[in-house]
């Protein structure tokens, strides 16, 4: 996670990651401004470039060729990635509502969302078919359909409705895709049948008449029939009715008409055209409201109509990141004014393009290659990154006179200065009690009759009750941020450190927490304090374990931690401990390792989005059930994987139990990603003094070139349990475990007899 020098002052939100938005945020990545912080609110951490995404749909490019990684141009742009789907706006209060995190505030917001197809004005369409739109989605609907044709046998009939320039290019990607499969299984290609709908007299009504009468020659070449002036009124599984009562029969069909706004946007107040898209002015700014723009498919330029296509949202990213940047300065903002005509280079599936702009029109398979060359050139912007360091020292050098840069209040040039001062240490590093309470009083957290003083009393100190017969377990972690969402930083802090509580058979009772947070302007201090303790509460609500207390204070890191209280019963043979293990055991890991690589790799702008996206969901599973499971199967002892790594904590567990254990390295769950990055040499920063405990190995020299062989000494953060459980119940325990969401589990390993060696772990694989 970055933290930036001088405070933020002014937050640029950034709803969706489209084309327009992903020139924003490269351009705030190349030409940071002081004192402005760019988030990006997605569903998504691929965005796919839909000028290639026929190429991709044919088999000419794989998925990271057309897709652009979000999540690395965010590190690359110091910019916040917030993976959720946006609900609507609060445009009072300033803020993005979201359906699964607290809502997000914003000074200049920003929407570039796509289109979303109107289904629901076809009966039948919305439950029958294949919608192209949002095309972040594509990807998910195109494997399925693949998948599905695959498996089909006899004959597939595909129906495509829309013969746009996107529906006819689509048809024939798939056509040439799907032909080739079936060729490669040893079944007849001709089994595929094409229908191509449209409601119009002439495929492509905005091309010209030889471009259209090229695709007529093209289609009919491949056997596609096409029905015009068919416009589609009704839809059930596997058929399809037309206005003129022509009824067809179609194993798949797939939706590339003309899409409209999304349905929140209804009710945010802001000026919509008649499909649903926002009215926005020649500044890109919404008609209703200055402080929101939109652009690309999504937004409508009222003195401007566009045709929806990718060309002007590409173009729309440099005067959107202009105008972002004069809007939080308080400066005149700049038309844009789109050309009239462009280049369209639209390819027929077998590598071969034709190309029209205005009357123009020329074909071949140079054009698809010209194309190629654009195309590979764009996606070569948003895929060659260099890290901040590189870029860092000019944005440091500007950042003096940042409160003179960014429109601010009175009041809030006064915070800004306070910010940029030294701060005072001791208790003056305290966050304000304004501040303070105004972000606690949103929180809510699990009330406990055992709780006697707690978070919302005014005494110094929390005051618990320890039930009869029970015994107090206590643990403490914390540490900084490692992502720059303070929410999702907050549950998998908390989750964190319930760990030693659940690994000792412990339940979870009360927490205090930890907090430091970088000085500012008061509200945004305060959000960061809310969304982080919001993510965290809601870790410690399920457990049924009461926040009740904490300090914050000012620091240059974001850092959050607890102090966690659990319960137990008071009989030392009910504590499952390091110390239980028992030769013929075997070793069970719950969750995949490979944390410390992945985020050392993100920071590098070295690891996909979807790795750290798959280590985050990994990160925030609990291991309650886990814990428990173990249990009931007789596990003889337990620990859950932090930052020693997974030999660290191993030696932890033979020492004590007098045995020695055998650790199968090909046997060892993976994150997603993991194996990549140490391939590549990208370690933690702790992984050098985890490597002191190679001293541990009895075979070390005859192992240390195992691909594997690093990651058993990789820094977990949230890891899974490492446990011993009898050989005779090791496969019911794994199924359970299974069925309790630990999807990786698996038997790394087993416990021996302890020998003579003073080196108790041996490596296979």
């Amino acid at each position: 996670m970055q933290t930036p020098e001088q405070p933020i002052l002014r937050d640029v939100v950034l709803v969706g990651g489209g084309h327009s938005h992903v020139g924003v945020i490269k351009s705030f990545g190349m030409q940071p401004m002081p004192g402005v912080r760019l988030t990006v609110i997605c569903t998504d951490v691929h965005t796919p470039y839909s000028g290639m995404l026929p190429g991709y749909v044919a088999g000419h490019y794989d998925y990271d060729a057309v897709h652009i990684d979000l999540s690395r141009l965010a590190v690359f742009a110091g910019a916040r990635l917030y993976r959720d789907e946006v609900i609507g706006l609060d445009r009072v209060n300033r803020k993005v509502l979201c359906r699964n995190r607290p809502p997000v505030p914003y000074d200049v917001l920003s929407i570039n969302t796509g289109s979303t197809p109107q289904l629901h004005d076809v009966p039948g369409a919305l439950e029958n078919v294949i919608a192209v739109k949002p095309i972040t989605r594509f990807n998910e609907r195109w494997l399925a359909l693949l998948d599905r044709v695959q498996r089909h046998t006899g004959k597939t009939t595909v129906a495509v409705v829309g013969a746009g320039a996107g529906g006819v290019e689509l048809l024939l990607a798939m056509q040439f895709r799907l032909r080739q499969v079936l060729r490669t299984l040893g079944r007849n290609p001709d089994d595929l049948v094409f229908h191509l709908f449209t409601n119009n007299a002439h495929i492509l009504p905005t091309h010209n008449p030889g471009v259209r009468r090229k695709f007529d020659d093209v289609l009919a070449a491949r056997g596609v029939q096409v029905h015009r002036n068919a416009a589609v009124t009704q839809v059930t599984a596997g058929r399809l009715q037309t206005s003129a009562g022509q009824v067809m029969e179609a194993d798949e069909i797939v939706w590339v008409t003309r899409a409209g706004g999304a349905a929140w946007l209804k009710d945010t107040g802001l000026a919509l055209d008649a499909d649903g898209f926002i009215k926005v002015s020649d500044t890109l700014q919404t008609v209703t409201d200055p402080d929101i723009f939109a652009a690309g498919d999504i937004a409508g330029m009222v003195n401007h109509p566009l045709e929806k296509a990718g060309v002007f949202a590409v173009r729309q990213g440099p005067p959107l990141s202009r105008n972002l940047r004069l809007s939080v300065q308080g400066a005149p903002l700049k038309p844009y004014n789109p050309q009239r005509r462009w280049l369209a280079l639209i390819s027929t599936g077998d590598q071969y393009a034709v190309a029209s702009r205005g009357w123009l029109g020329f074909a071949g398979a140079w054009v698809w290659r010209w194309k190629d060359s654009i195309d590979r050139a764009f996606m070569r912007k948003f895929q060659d990154l260099a890290p901040m360091d590189a870029r860092a020292t000019g944005a440091q050098a500007a950042s003096a006179n940042v409160a003179g840069k960014v429109q601010l209040t009175s009041e809030e040039s006064l915070q800004a200065i306070s910010a940029m001062a030294m701060r005072c240490g001791g208790c003056g590093a305290k966050v304000g009690a304004t501040v303070l309470s105004r972000a606690l009083s949103q929180l809510h957290p699990v009330q406990r009759g055992d709780v006697l003083i707690g978070l919302s009393d005014p005494d110094d100190a929390a005051v618990v009750r320890v039930p009869a017969g029970k015994a107090i377990v206590h643990s403490v972690d914390f540490f900084r941020a490692f992502i720059d969402d303070p929410y999702l930083f907050g549950k998998v802090a908390a989750n964190h450190a319930l760990g030693d509580i659940w690994a000792m058979g412990a339940q979870a009772q009360s927490a205090t927490a930890i907090v430091t947070v970088p000085s500012g302007l008061e509200s945004k201090v305060e959000d960061v304090l809310f969304q982080m303790m919001t993510g965290a509460l809601e870790v410690l609500n399920e457990a049924n374990c009461a926040l009740v207390g904490g300090h914050t204070g000012e620091g240059k890191e974001l850092a959050l931690g607890f102090a966690v209280n659990g319960l137990i019963d008071d009989d030392p043979a009910q504590i499952l401990r390091k110390n239980g293990m028992r030769p013929g055991d075997v070793l069970i890991l719950t969750k995949p390792i490979g944390t410390g690589t992945l985020l050392a790799a993100h920071a590098r702008l070295g690891a996909k989005g979807r790795w750290i996206d798959a280590a985050l969901q990994s990160m925030v599973l609990s291991n309650q059930k886990g814990a428990q499971t173990l249990r009931d199967f007789g596990a003889t002892a337990c620990t859950d994987l932090t930052g020693f790594g997974l030999l660290g904590h191993l030696v932890e567990m033979t020492h004590p139990s007098g045995v020695d254990a055998e650790l199968d390295l090909n046997a060892l769950p993976l994150l997603d990603g993991a194996q990549e990055c140490v391939n590549e040499g990208i370690v933690s920063s702790l992984q050098s003094a985890n490597l002191r405990l190679r001293r541990a190995l009895r075979n070390q020299e005859a192992m240390v070139n195992h691909p594997r062989y690093p990651l058993i000494f990789d820094p977990q953060t949230a890891g899974g349990l490492l446990a011993s459980v009898p050989a005779d119940r090791v496969q019911d325990c794994m199924a359970a475990l299974r069925e309790q969401g630990y999807g990786h589990t698996a038997a790394i390993g087993r416990v021996l007899a302890q020998s003579d060696s003073l080196a108790p772990i041996t490596l296979c694989g």
